[in-house]
């Protein structure tokens, strides 16, 4: 069974762009959980763009609590700075059930490739295991036509690949996903024959995820952020309406 991870950077953009608490990000997790997701996803990145380290370990101190899963995305070659000691000393002090390491800059808007396994896979080897010995299970985020290099995540001490869905959801958008899902079903059919679990994440939506896991076999979680925050815009538009004309008339 796939399992869902809310991720919650939105909520902190969001936040962050006012400046202040609100949104809540630990409010807006107990609310995922209590809702029935499996986890929560965080990308704290060394800009502190959205989340920021104490969203972190507030995160981590919940989903041990409830008892579900964290996982903890970034960068391990990005180095410190204020207000972020770097993506190892940060495992160290969430302990997030799984890392999940992307190549990401700053001058990125988003996580938008994977590694390059062939030039990265031996630079990769040592976090990787470093994160190991913290108990964490480590993914790596990759793209899907890669082609046989994806088996090397194994070789280097990956437990999982996470795909870069981004490609699939742009052919779903035009209505013509087909040749896009074969490729991710052989992407994961071949992590999965190297020994790797399959994880998928980034612009996965209600519109287009039912899609591709009917495609691609063997997913073990999707990590979603943007659309959930987006659909709820949405979806819980006019509850929060009434609730403001109640406030106003009374």
């Amino acid at each position: 069974m796939t399992s869902l991870s809310v991720n919650l950077n939105k909520i902190a953009l969001l936040r962050n762009s006012r400046g202040g608490g609100e949104p809540d990000i630990l409010r807006a997790a107990m609310t995922c959980l209590d809702a029935g997701a499996d986890g929560l996803t965080l990308h704290a990145r060394p800009d502190a763009r959205h989340a920021r380290a104490d969203d972190v370990l507030k995160l981590a101190r919940l989903c041990r609590e409830r008892g579900v899963e964290f996982n903890l995305e970034g960068n391990p070659f990005a180095p410190p700075r204020a207000g972020y000691p770097g993506f190892l000393p940060l495992c160290e002090r969430a302990q997030p059930h799984q890392a999940t390491l992307v190549p990401d800059g700053d001058e990125q808007l988003t996580s938008d490739h994977g590694f390059d396994l062939t030039a990265d896979g031996e630079r990769l080897r040592q976090p990787i295991a470093a994160l190991k010995d913290l108990g964490c299970r480590v993914s790596l985020f990759a793209d899907a036509d890669t082609g046989p290099s994806l088996a090397r995540a194994a070789a280097i001490g990956a437990d999982r690949i996470e795909l870069y869905t981004g490609p699939y959801a742009e052919a779903h958008a035009r209505g013509d996903s087909a040749a896009s899902l074969a490729t991710f079903a052989a992407a994961a059919q071949r992590a999965q024959q190297a020994g790797l679990g399959i994880n998928a994440g980034h612009d996965l939506s209600q519109d287009n995820l039912g899609g591709f896991l009917a495609a691609v076999p063997g997913v073990l979680e999707v990590s979603i952020g943007h659309a959930v925050i987006s659909e709820a815009l949405y979806e819980g538009l006019a509850t929060t309406v009434a609730n403001y004309l109640r406030i106003v008339r009374a």
